[in-house]
């Protein structure tokens, strides 16, 4: 099967998920082309540029059904900018927005704006907050995998390296984002259930820098701590430089996630042990074809799916 085969059977899956079948869109395009609109986060960050260009790529397979606008803040954590970004884009009329949440809660009014405005809104990357999502009356879905089930299936990984009372820390994402809860909530579990002493948890924000900070400060105040669970790969690279700095290579296990490009070579020499590659191509072709479609079919936005689930693949020294 080839990648580009590959990819339709997957976006069918999706579709189908999501109950969004049939032929409608090529109906809906006589009158022209839709407007869809894909809203990102940090376009510095390798797995943001991944999901625009792949989103970009789709487009121009189908440059004749729909026009795709791509925006993006400079910062993870540039919530502001996002939603004066989104706030425009529905002056502009789009027909649908596709976002990726820089926080899971304070994009909520805005994202209620769009719908209200008769707009089809999904999420990709992070979901919004269920609860707040319900006291707005909204339902928005997330198109993208199950992140705790993902780091769960790292943590086994780690696990199994590890023996019953080590020490491990977790460096998490922005601690308010629902899928750097989600991450945490899965590293969590797996190692409870390997019997290991979690010693602390802190947000490294998805940053290197502030993942480098948070993982030096872990491995000073616990010298016995065996690994490091990042929530991406770039606070991992930050960790693996913090243990190659701290002079424990070899002694302290890393692992991270999103299955970068960038975190390749860690994988290989191993001071990566593994990471979930949750395919960024895949998220944003899921979320602007599932957003295609429902205008396509005259959906409303609360008979969509909140969740529609894409695939993981864990990532390690033997697969990579």
């Amino acid at each position: 099967m080839t990648q580009r085969m590959r990819r339709r059977v997957l976006v069918a899956g999706t579709l189908a998920a999501a109950g969004l079948t049939g032929t409608a869109r090529v109906n809906a395009m006589q009158g022209g082309k839709l407007k869809i609109a894909l809203v990102l986060k940090s376009m510095t960050d390798p797995f943001t540029v991944a999901m625009a260009n792949a989103a970009q790529n789709y487009q121009k397979h189908f440059a004749s059904q729909f026009a795709l606008t791509v925006r993006g803040t400079a910062t993870e954590h540039d919530t502001a900018a996002q939603i004066r970004m989104v706030d425009e884009l529905i002056k502009a009329r789009m027909n649908a927005i596709v976002i990726a949440p820089t926080d899971s809660k304070a994009l909520i009014a805005v994202v209620a704006r769009g719908i209200k405005a008769g707009i089809i809104m999904i999420t990709i990357d992070n979901p919004l907050d269920d609860a707040s999502q319900d006291a707005a009356h909204i339902s928005v879905p997330f198109v993208g995998p199950n992140n705790r089930n993902g780091a769960k299936q790292v943590g086994d990984y780690l696990g199994g390296r590890l023996k019953a009372g080590d020490q491990v820390g977790i460096i998490e994402g922005i601690s308010a984002d629902r899928n750097a809860q989600q991450r945490t909530a899965g590293s969590k579990e797996a190692m409870n259930a390997a019997g290991m002493k979690i010693v602390a948890i802190q947000a490294g924000d998805w940053d290197y820098g502030k993942g480098r900070d948070v993982a030096s400060k872990m491995l000073g105040d616990y010298p016995q701590i065996r690994a490091l669970i990042c929530g991406n790969d770039n606070m991992a690279m930050g960790a693996v430089d913090a243990v190659r700095d701290a002079g424990r290579t070899g002694g302290v296990y890393v692992t991270g996630y999103n299955g970068s490009d960038a975190i390749k070579p860690l994988l290989l020499d191993g001071r990566v042990l593994a990471t979930m590659n949750q395919f960024a191509d895949r998220q944003a072709v899921f979320g602007v074809d599932v957003a295609l479609k429902a205008v396509s079919e005259h959906r409303k936005q609360s008979e969509l799916s909140r969740t529609i689930e894409t695939p993981l693949q864990l990532v390690t020294s033997a697969n990579h």
